[in-house]
């Protein structure tokens, strides 16, 4: 049962996990913005690898050797929105230089390419020279310089780069089919270098706004649609889930919990096992509960049966011999009268014997609070023997016994039930030895007499109450009980050991 957890942290994890269904939702939509954003890279770098070789074949011109085949040199993509800064705004094209005459002349005749191009792919296309000239250009910057951008002046040395950089949206600007997203915030820019022979001879730089979520959402709302079903049927679930776990096992419980207050018999079988600690324990404690309760109505009906039984014989006699006397007391003669007489004044002692040893059965089963008590052995022993003045008694043990946490009361009244029975069973003139020996905090105590010792047949029976063999010499069946109850509401133990000769208790009583 330890190893479930508790309603607590069942219902703290359902939270997140509730919570952690949005947040994951929109941590996939990051995830999905990124792989747009990659997806733009990787047509830009595919539209700046054709334009680079073009460009490069334009100005060597047709007179030129062909260029050797080079190795395989893929450049994927690796732009990220979590980890790529975003670029400011792109710094304004300004007048330059003249720009290379082979760079201009490939230039011009590439122009009309980048244009139709552009139509197309919607992107911006710039194809600048070694001095970061624009040369042609889909736009309107042709002969401007765009070397103050960190994307060209990276390409110029020789490295292919990506980017991010801010763009300007226009709130007024319309927004239709031809854009593929008129109002993201960022653009994507890619540079080229183009080489011949080692060298540098110009750059290729392409730059597109990456499709926006609103419109990629628009265009798969289907998808989405049912991702955001599959959401809550995930949350439909984990409430049934919890409901299932926790509540139904809770209501088992106190279904239970109601029959046993309208004291009925709960059903048979074992409650259904939850999914928490609480319920478990719950449904543990009232099972427990309707099981003692079920305990205490046996033993009531039990012991009113026995209480019944012994109080029925005296009453018996009682009654008849006051019947005899009313009738027949004048025409009686003064012994027969006395005898009767007798016989209920034996009733009557033996139905007081009966109520003061119930009174002390019922304080020994339901004691009060103790509080910690701490007494001698010796002496208790002494008070005991000493209400038995025909008893003889010696102690094993010359040396004192260590003190022991039991109240000097409990172990009196268990000793003198003892010696009682010594007594009652032994006759006039019996004796006990008692020994004792100390042993893991504990001290057993055995008192042994020299009587006919207890019969094989009688002796699982002794501490049953109203059992007795010595009903004539005033036995009423329970002191053994009452004796073991009180040392049990005092922590220790009371039984017979078998063997002889006579009869031997042990009492097992904690050390202070």
């Amino acid at each position: 049962m330890r190893r479930k957890p508790r309603i607590l942290t069942v219902l703290l994890l359902s939270n997140l996990v509730l919570l952690g269904l949005p947040l994951g939702g929109l941590w996939l939509l990051r995830l999905y913005e990124s792989a747009l954003v990659r997806q733009t890279e990787t047509e830009l770098v595919a539209q700046a690898a054709v334009l680079a070789a073009a460009y490069r074949l334009e100005w060597q011109g047709p007179e030129a050797a062909p260029t050797p085949r080079a190795p395989l040199a893929p450049r994927p993509a690796g732009l990220d929105l979590a980890r790529d800064p975003v670029r400011p705004l792109a710094p304004t094209a300004l007048p330059g230089p003249a720009p290379e005459p082979r760079a201009a002349a490939a230039g011009a005749r590439l122009g009309p390419v980048l244009v139709e191009t552009q139509r197309i792919t919607l992107a911006g296309i710039r194809l600048l020279d070694r001095q970061g000239v624009v040369v042609a250009t889909s736009r309107e910057e042709l002969g401007l310089s765009l070397a103050a951008m960190e994307e060209v002046q990276a390409a110029l040395a020789g490295q292919a780069i990506s980017s991010l950089r801010a763009r300007r949206v226009d709130a007024d600007q319309p927004r239709g089919a031809a854009s593929l997203s008129r109002g993201a915030a960022l653009r994507v820019v890619v540079t080229q270098p183009v080489e011949q022979a080692g060298q540098v001879i110009g750059a290729v730089l392409l730059s597109r706004t990456p499709p926006g979520i609103d419109q990629t959402i628009y265009n798969n709302r289907h998808a989405f649609g049912g991702l955001a079903l599959a959401l809550l049927l995930a949350a439909g679930l984990l409430a049934a889930f919890t409901a299932y776990a926790v509540s139904r096992p809770i209501q088992a419980v106190t279904a239970r919990a109601r029959a046993v207050a309208a004291g009925q018999r709960p059903p048979p079988g074992r409650v259904r096992r939850s999914a928490v600690r609480e319920a478990d324990e719950l449904a543990a404690a009232i099972q427990a509960m309707a099981a003692t309760l079920e305990q205490r109505a046996d033993y009531i009906r039990g012991f009113a049966t026995e209480v019944s039984h012994e109080f029925k014989t005296p009453l018996a006699g009682l009654r008849g011999a006051l019947e005899l006397l009313q009738d027949h007391a004048a025409s009686m003669a003064p012994a027969e009268r006395d005898r009767f007489l007798a016989q209920a004044a034996g009733d009557v002692d033996r139905l007081d014997r009966l109520v003061r040893r119930l009174l002390e059965l019922a304080r020994a089963e339901a004691p009060l609070p103790q509080t910690p008590a701490r007494c001698a052995l010796e002496p208790v022993v002494q008070a005991a023997a000493d209400a038995f003045p025909g008893l003889r008694w010696q102690s094993e043990n010359p040396e004192p016994a260590p003190p022991l946490a039991v109240p000097a009361e409990a172990l009196r009244a268990a000793l003198a039930c003892l010696f009682e029975n010594t007594l009652q069973h032994a006759g006039p003139g019996a004796s006990c030895r008692l020994s004792w020996q100390a042993e893991e905090g504990w001290l057993l105590l055995e008192v042994a007499d020299d009587g006919r010792g207890i019969s094989p047949g009688n002796a699982s029976r002794i501490f049953d109450r109203f059992f007795t063999t010595a009903r004539e010499t005033g036995g009423t069946g329970l002191g053994l009980t009452i004796a073991r109850s009180r040392l049990e509401a005092a922590g220790g133990s009371l039984q017979l050991v078998p063997g002889g000769p006579g009869a031997r208790f042990r009492l097992r009583l904690p050390l202070a």
